[in-house]
């Protein structure tokens, strides 16, 4: 006989359903421990069905402790789920863990421990849990000199992240090149840091620009010149013009704080994913229909 208070006991400890807790304890005996473990099994399988679902929301996040740094994103499939507490302390206790431990590659993060067991286990158990596709999309772990700060600012709480590393220059000025990343987009630190074929192409294309406006060629090649001055300016951190102060760019800002910026690392949740098209609603009426 399954009683109530193991079925509501089975319900506490795993966060499954009242039904799928009750079959649970009756295929298991009445034994909670060995429920546990077939809801377990049962929540990996339901996991891998979701595998080939979007999940293009999410929340990216920082974790500091002294000269190591954690920017990391972790996908759900709705922004619904980004205000769920458990969704939330995931991220903490991933981001946690992995702070603690010495992987290099997001492999090795994954078979990191956490709560007993490996992060990927617990992504999967958390999907089971929580009912939708969930992943550690990446991770990056930053260290830094002790000369050194962390600039770190996270925006719409939590759909951007940006983490940058000055040398000299102060926390709040860190902060303030974190902020500017933030808002301004920019995909690279430096000129120096721009590829040379994305060069090459955005050359290609403001020859042509100039050409269509009807400029003669020699006079085409010295305009991409100027306008690819333009791209930097508006591409790389340190060549845009400081928000605060449009009459400076931020490494001269940074400078006049007595320091430079060393590396950005800046994650916008979803970025470069293809995002879902389904109707939220829809979806749960399909599936209550279905």
């Amino acid at each position: 006989m399954i009683s109530a208070k193991d079925v509501n006991e089975l319900r506490s400890k795993t966060g499954a359903g009242m039904m799928d807790c009750k079959k649970a304890l009756a295929e298991s005996n009445g034994d909670i421990e060995k429920a546990i473990d077939w809801l377990r099994e049962k929540g990996m399988a339901t996991a891998a069905k979701k595998s080939g679902r979007i999940a293009a929301e999410g929340l990216a996040n920082i974790f500091v402790d002294g000269n190591k740094a954690v920017i990391l994103e972790v996908n759900c499939e709705t922004d619904f789920v980004t205000k769920n507490a458990e969704f939330v302390e995931m991220i903490e206790n991933i981001g946690k863990s992995i702070l603690a431990g010495d992987a290099k590659t997001l492999e090795e993060i994954n078979a990191l421990e956490v709560e007993g067991t490996t992060i990927g286990d617990y992504i999967v158990a958390k999907t089971a849990k929580i009912g939708e596709k969930l992943s550690l999309r990446r991770a990056e772990i930053i260290t830094k000199e002790d000369g050194d700060n962390f600039g770190s600012y996270l925006h719409m709480g939590g759909k951007i992240a940006v983490l940058v590393v000055t040398e000299g220059a102060d926390e709040e000025t860190a902060k303030d090149v974190a902020m500017q990343a933030a808002a301004m987009r920019p995909a690279y630190l430096k000129k120096e840091d721009v590829p040379a074929d994305v060069i090459a192409r955005e050359k290609e294309i403001l020859k042509e620009q100039a050409v269509n406006e009807g400029k003669p060629a020699d006079i085409a090649e010295k305009m991409v010149e100027g306008r690819i001055n333009k791209f930097y300016k508006e591409n790389c951190l340190i060549h845009q013009a400081f928000v605060k102060n449009g009459d400076i760019d931020v490494e001269t800002f940074v400078k006049n704080n007595n320091g430079s910026v060393k590396s950005m690392i800046r994650f916008e949740v979803g970025e470069g994913m293809e995002k879902r098209s389904e109707n939220f609603a829809e979806e749960v009426a399909k599936q209550i229909n279905g």
